[in-house]
């Protein structure tokens, strides 16, 4: 089965966040599983050396305001086809925001330039290559199935992903003509929405398929509080919606062989971690204590829920524990966070920004891992905490909810317990969660156990590859098998 992945980054080569993870991870998996599987993304300046030695292979006059090709290219174990187009792509920093931290007030032309190349790859190939199947991802490749609905072609079916139902691509109505987007789309049941075009509810309202990034949080897309105003119509699609849990590269996140950690280790030598968390001590700044270490590695938002975390400090504090950061986000969190560093030096450590190695350090040697967001379609920080034996404690949400079975009495009894969830999500019970953790810590046999089924635990992409490949088998041959 041939297979078009669109999406707006993809890991190694650019990444902002989860999506670029799961983009370079799931067509590796795919085609173990006998799938070919090619990625179209953009040629932003960091892949423009890829793109030089890449081989072209359709070419745009004018691709919303300028030349543009698709180059192929093979790298890191995936099949590119690179969107070179300068005008719209050569810029620095962010892919998505300007200096001033604002949207690129073209972002609108950008991306429906992503999504117009892929929809000419559906409807007509490259380089004797057609897709059997069209996976989207997010908003950014949310017009592809608009821009075959309104064709006369024939077209293979689109799957759209959700990776995170808070960004939806919204712009101002008057851009229709420019968006290459014919009158009659502009209606309720396809790309208008409360007077202004949608990107991610054309994909929603005009793909075949509709997939998203855990069981969980399907259902809850489907409520007012999680469905960001879209949760109608995702009702009105309920049959076609199916939540697939994300994976990890099992490959990249291997504490047997990261070459991030001072000291690497297995599921048979625990004891080889200390070193790590030696490393973390002395890389933030703290002093060594008889609590756990806990590790936070996110963005620095509400939807992360770290203002709660700010409140349950001092009880973090009063257990002995350590806290070590590692994020940014709002200016108010960040600066709120160096405070709290500066009034607890010894035992709380605070890195601002991101860094991929320290990550992996943080991963391979905190005894904890916080996540107390608000809401989380999957997350896969708390499956990189599993993997390594880092225990997550996590809100009740979405996939921190279908990955983590909490440490209560009956998963304690059962002996299969591997973190610790709280609910409802708010400062108190995170802090009891907090609390839980540190008892459980003190009791080593306990800890331990927890740590070897953590590591244990399935989180690579074999179940969830073999879910996508049905939904395509469906979809390709005329009936759906999900």
């Amino acid at each position: 089965m041939d297979i078009l992945f669109v999406a707006s980054e993809c890991a190694p080569f650019v990444k902002t966040g989860g999506l670029a993870d799961v983009i370079g991870a799931v067509p590796k998996s795919l085609a173990v599983a006998g799938a070919r599987v090619r990625v179209l993304i953009p040629s932003y300046p960091g892949l423009q050396d890829l793109a030089s030695d890449g081989t072209t292979v359709a070419r745009f006059d004018d691709l919303f305001g300028g030349q543009a090709e698709i180059k192929a290219a093979s790298a890191e174990g995936l099949e590119l086809l690179l969107l070179v187009a300068p005008h719209h792509f050569s810029r620095a920093g962010n892919i998505y925001l300007g200096a001033d931290g604002q949207d690129w007030p073209d972002n609108h032309l950008r991306f429906a330039a992503l999504s117009y190349a892929g929809a000419e790859i559906a409807k007509n190939g490259v380089d004797a290559w057609k897709p059997d199947v069209v996976n989207v991802h997010d908003w950014q490749a949310g017009l592809l199935p608009a821009y075959l609905a309104q064709s006369s072609k024939t077209a293979p079916p689109v799957v759209m992903t959700i990776h995170n139902i808070s960004f939806q691509g919204l712009f101002d109505a008057s851009q229709l003509k420019n968006l290459k987007l014919k009158r009659e789309m502009f209606t309720t049941d396809r790309v208008e929405y409360y007077g202004r075009i949608s990107f991610l509810k054309a994909g929603i309202a005009l793909s075949d398929r509709i997939t998203t990034v855990s069981p969980s949080y399907a259902c809850e897309l489907l409520t007012p509080e999680f469905g960001m105003g879209l949760h109608g119509l995702l009702q009105a699609r309920r049959k076609d919606l199916s939540g697939i849990l994300n994976g990890i590269d099992l490959d990249v996140w291997n504490p047997e062989t990261d070459p991030h950690l001072a000291k690497t280790y297995s599921v048979r030598s625990l004891k080889r971690r200390e070193a790590n968390k030696r490393e973390i001590e002395t890389t933030f700044g703290l002093r060594r204590s008889d609590g756990p270490l806990f590790c936070v590695i996110s963005r620095l938002t509400s939807q992360k829920g770290l203002d709660l975390l700010l409140d349950c400090l001092p009880g973090l504090v009063a257990e002995r524990a350590n806290l070590a950061l590692l994020g940014s986000g709002t200016s108010e969190l960040e600066q709120k966070f160096l405070a709290a560093s500066k009034q607890n030096p010894d035992q709380i450590g605070v890195i601002i920004g991101y860094d991929e190695p320290v990550s992996h350090l943080l991963q391979g040697g905190s005894d904890a891992l916080l996540i107390p967001s608000r809401f989380e379609p999957c997350g896969l920080t708390q499956l990189y905490g599993l993997r390594y034996g880092t225990l997550p404690v996590v809100a009740r949400t979405g996939g921190l909810a279908d990955t983590v079975i909490d440490a209560n009495e009956a998963a304690i009894a059962a002996n299969c317990a591997t973190g610790f969830q709280f609910a409802p999500i708010n400062a108190t019970m995170l802090g009891q969660a907090i609390a839980r953790a540190c008892a459980a810590y003190r009791q080593p046999g306990m800890w331990s156990g927890m740590m070897r089924r953590a590591m244990r635990h399935p989180v690579g992409w074999n179940a969830s590859s073999a879910a996508y490949l049905r939904i395509y088998a469906g979809l390709a041959a005329g009936r759906d098998q999900d």
